[in-house]
């Protein structure tokens, strides 16, 4: 399961590279919250024109359909930056030091290898619907109101892009820290007790006063 964690900062190249990469993720998450907050005023328009004119919004699920792929994946790479992303830690919770590091380091190796296979399928999967020589540069469509498709398939080799960005920084972070046997490294999440969470939510509370 998911639980708080927090990230560190030094003036490490590893740590340089970590927080030039979090503007990009906090901006893809950003959009899909906003795919997220838009579709329910359109589910609010859609059920208000068929209850009061009894005509529900054209092209609604394919609005649906083409904002998918951007509020499930988009917001990825940047709640596995902080390690909030849902993860069964019974285990590895309960480890420590170097073994720790190997295993987490063994877990991002494992996932990067699937996300670089997924990012290459996902692009290939774009390059078959994308064509410039069709209106609109597109070989499919959405079956109602025929929005193109490739925008939408565009949007998954994008976030498994960073992604994978994410999962090599953590790798590294987790791989140096394995090596040199760090307490406390930079550039990856590190599981917080409930004692520790508290005494940062309590500065964050002091920062606002």
């Amino acid at each position: 399961m998911a639980g708080s964690a927090a990230v560190l900062e030094d003036s490490s190249l590893l740590s340089r590279l970590d927080r030039a990469l979090l503007p990009l993720e906090r901006f893809c998450a950003l959009i899909s919250g906003l795919a997220i907050f838009s579709l329910m005023f359109l589910a609010a328009y859609s059920v208000t024109t068929r209850k009061f004119f009894g005509a529900p919004m054209m092209g609604y699920v394919d609005l649906i359909e083409s904002a998918m792929p951007i509020i499930a994946i988009m917001g990825v790479a940047y709640v596995q930056r902080d390690g909030t992303h849902i993860r069964m830690d019974m285990l590895v919770s309960k480890l420590r030091g170097r073994t720790l590091w190997l295993f987490e380091l063994i877990s991002v190796l494992m996932i990067l290898i699937l996300m670089v296979a997924l990012t290459w399928g996902s692009w290939d999967h774009f390059m078959r619907s994308f064509d410039c020589a069709r209106p609109l540069c597109s070989k499919d469509s959405t079956t109602d109101i025929y929005l193109p498709l490739w925008p939408s398939k565009l949007v998954v080799p994008f976030a498994f892009g960073v992604l994978s960005l994410r999962l090599l920084l953590q790798a590294w972070g987790f791989a140096r820290a394995f090596v040199f046997g760090l307490e406390n490294p930079a550039g990856v999440p590190l599981n917080l007790t409930v004692a520790e969470q508290a005494a940062i939510e309590a500065r964050a509370l002091e920062g606002a006063d």
